[in-house]
This record gives C-alpha cells, structure tokens and sequence, in this order.
C-alpha cells in the first residue's frame, strides 16, 4: 500500500507542475466590469489572452494582463526546464468573484441620504498547459 501511495503522490506532483495560478484580490473594479474582460481570455492560448488585453480599452485589462504575466512567471518557477512556447500555455480557468464592499453615503434631495456601494473583486487565474510532455 506504501508503493501505492508513493506513486499517486508523484502523479499528483507531476499534473500540478503542468498548473500555475495567479490571484488578485481586493481589485477596486467592481465585479461585473472585471467579469466582461475576463470572458474575453478564458480558454484562449497565453499569446493571444495577452494580446487581447493589451489593446482592450478598459481599465479591467490592464489588471488582468499584469496578472497573467504573474501567473506566466509562476509557471516558469514550476518548470525552470521547459519554456512557455514548447508548453502552449491556456487560460484553462479565470474567476471573478465579488470583494470587500466600501459602504458611503452620499447626501440626497430633502435631507435624505443614499448609499453609495464601492464594489472590488478577486480574481483567481489558472493557467493550463497543453503539451504534458517533459523534457
């Protein structure tokens, strides 16, 4: 059973050594904007995903492409003998999820007073890697 264990657990390391993540949290963007650019890169190759985000206009993007080179230099620590281009890195998952929400209020007709809801976000990016081959 030992045997086993020990070869499930090389499995293991080898399927998380093909996986790199990157995660942003408390991105003061609200959730909804952040998800419309984040739709664009899912499942698209690493290229192209940069690409893509380097020349969208929103602000979203540009958080989004710093956290793709991080997630990319994250791959690279994992694999120091592979390069990106042999591995054809995808955007295998990319999750926004809603953050900390700033609470203010701001001064309405008649003495009354409306809240002003500051959203942020987090966003987790995986990285997957279609080549499995190690060399």
């Amino acid at each position: 059973m030992g045997v086993r264990k020990r070869e499930r657990a090389e499995q293991i390391k080898e399927a998380k050594k093909q996986v790199a993540f990157a995660k942003l949290n408390n991105c003061p963007t609200s959730p909804r904007k952040m998800r419309l650019v984040a739709d664009l890169v899912r499942g698209e190759g690493v290229e192209k995903a940069l690409q893509i985000l380097k020349f969208n206009n929103k602000e979203a993007s540009l958080r989004l492409e710093k956290l793709l080179l991080s997630a990319i230099a994250n791959w690279q620590v994992k694999n120091e003998d592979a390069s990106v281009e042999d591995a054809e890195l995808f955007v295998k998952e990319i999750r926004v999820d809603g953050g900390a929400m700033l609470k203010r209020l701001r001064p309405a007709p008649q003495g009354r007073a409306h809240r002003i809801r500051k959203r942020s976000n987090h966003v987790t990016l995986v990285l997957g890697s279609k080549n499995n081959t190690q060399s």
